[in-house]
């Protein structure tokens, strides 16, 4: 019934406002299991998807665990979105993808998660579905374009161009730099050229100072691509900041009263690109000294790779949203990380340091990183491991450590790169490791 092929298996629904379905965490509790695998998928997902990944991901487990673990699975539900012409490798079927041939235009199915997304704004995204299908060379039709974006991130107050304090700078600076960012990002990531760019008024031209010129008529057309990247670095914006409430308003909270009622039971957490930010800022809402978080393992992590740090090292007064809190974990916080995630090297610095941290967003620097591309950061004391030493030598007892897990997430299409590929065994046998569930 659940579609998911292991047992027993229950579902943990959360809302967008971090309020748990009742129904379901009792569903939890009642589970007669000595451990709990619990999962949470990432933002690119809709309900579909994540019980597939579920289902993938769980498969190797039955054979993995020790004869003294009675191993219970529990998939979060929590609403993201998924952008339909992102494949997950080895795990899309035909008609699930977008067609091709839709370049900086919206699928179908695309328009309809950012329906579900923004409810109420059918009008606003129609438009912006044309702008990027019929890619105008045109100045106002950026800026239009910018202010429909706006206000359906609810900043509709803040005009093109104003630096206001607390802004996402990717909604407040200039509309066509913001693009002309977005497009060179996916041309890093390896995205392909929209038909037709070439010709367009010379596009491929710059200014004399190694950018491309943003003058009507000289290449405004290509910066339509970037332009999807910013409605889907809008929906990042939407989805980041929901994933923390989710974990820390939502699950944390769940998972507590769950122990509460069982203390002996062994809670293991999981969670792949936002789904990894929403399981770690669920230790937020667990009190110091309850040791019922035996391991928490992030698979591709959407957040800063400082989460974790004391001290931040371009700011030493300051340290990690998550500062400190892998100490409510009675074993190892495994952050895996992969070179080959393009959503993480490329997209996840470009937006953060769009995203108010800054006075500008210019540059590239340490501070930007994710955990999921280059592992735990600022934390002494934290080793770096490969995928095959962590197997083959075991895990650290407790504490943060880094995995690199290039060997195995390191196949995926533009312009997400590997960001999607997860399911694999050996992952599966380093959840097993962290949570030391082989007895």
């Amino acid at each position: 019934m659940s579609g998911v092929g292991v047992g027993p298996y229950a579902e943990l629904t959360i809302d967008a406002e971090g309020d748990v379905d009742g129904a379901s965490r009792d569903a939890v509790a009642r589970l007669d299991v000595t451990d709990l695998l619990v999962f949470a998928h990432g933002w690119n997902s809709d309900r579909s998807t994540a019980t597939r990944l579920y289902d993938r991901f769980f498969a190797p487990f039955p054979r993995l665990v020790g004869p003294g673990v009675r191993l219970g699975y529990v998939g979060v539900v929590w609403p993201s979105m998924r952008f339909s012409d992102e494949p997950i490798p080895d795990f899309d079927t035909p008609g699930v993808l977008a067609e091709p041939g839709h370049g900086s235009g919206l699928d179908p199915q695309t328009r309809r998660a950012l329906g579900a997304l923004w409810p109420g704004r059918a009008a606003e995204l129609d438009r912006v579905a044309e702008l990027l299908a019929q890619r105008p060379d045109s100045e106002g039709a950026f800026a239009e374009f910018g202010a429909l974006v706006r206000e359906l991130v609810g900043l509709d107050g803040v005009p093109a161009g104003a630096a206001a304090a607390g802004v996402p700078a990717m909604f407040s600076a200039d509309v066509l730099e913001v693009c002309r960012v977005f497009t060179d990002g996916l041309a890093e990531a390896g995205g392909a050229a929209e038909e037709g760019d070439e010709g367009d008024g010379g596009d491929g031209g710059d200014g004399g100072g190694g950018q491309p010129s943003l003058s009507v008529g000289n290449g405004l057309r290509r910066l339509w691509k970037g332009g999807k990247e910013v409605l889907r670095q809008a929906t990042y914006y939407e989805m980041k900041k929901r994933a923390g409430v989710v974990g820390e308003r939502g699950l944390g909270p769940a998972l507590v009263h769950v122990s509460r009622g069982r203390p002996e039971l062994r809670v293991h957490l999981v969670g792949h690109s936002f789904g990894a930010r929403a399981v770690s800022f669920a230790l937020r809402a667990v009190p110091d000294g309850w040791g019922f978080v035996k391991s928490l393992t992030l698979l591709q992590g959407a957040f800063s790779h400082y989460a974790f740090a004391d001290q931040l090292p371009h700011d030493k007064g300051r340290g990690g949203a998550l500062r400190g809190l892998q100490r409510r974990v009675d074993g190892p916080v495994v952050a895996c990380h992969s070179e080959h995630d393009s959503a993480l090297k490329v997209f996840y610095p470009l937006a953060s340091r769009m995203a108010g941290d800054s006075a500008g967003f210019a540059g590239f620097d340490a501070r930007w990183g994710a955990i999921g591309h280059s592992g735990v950061q600022a934390v002494p004391g934290a080793p770096r491991l490969t995928l095959d030493a962590a197997l083959r030598d075991g895990l650290p007892a407790g504490g943060c450590v880094s995995v690199d897990a290039a060997s195995v997430v390191r196949r995926g299409g533009a312009p997400t790169g590997a960001h999607s590929d997860i399911c694999h065994e050996e992952l599966a046998r380093l959840v097993v490791a962290a949570g030391r569930m082989w007895r």
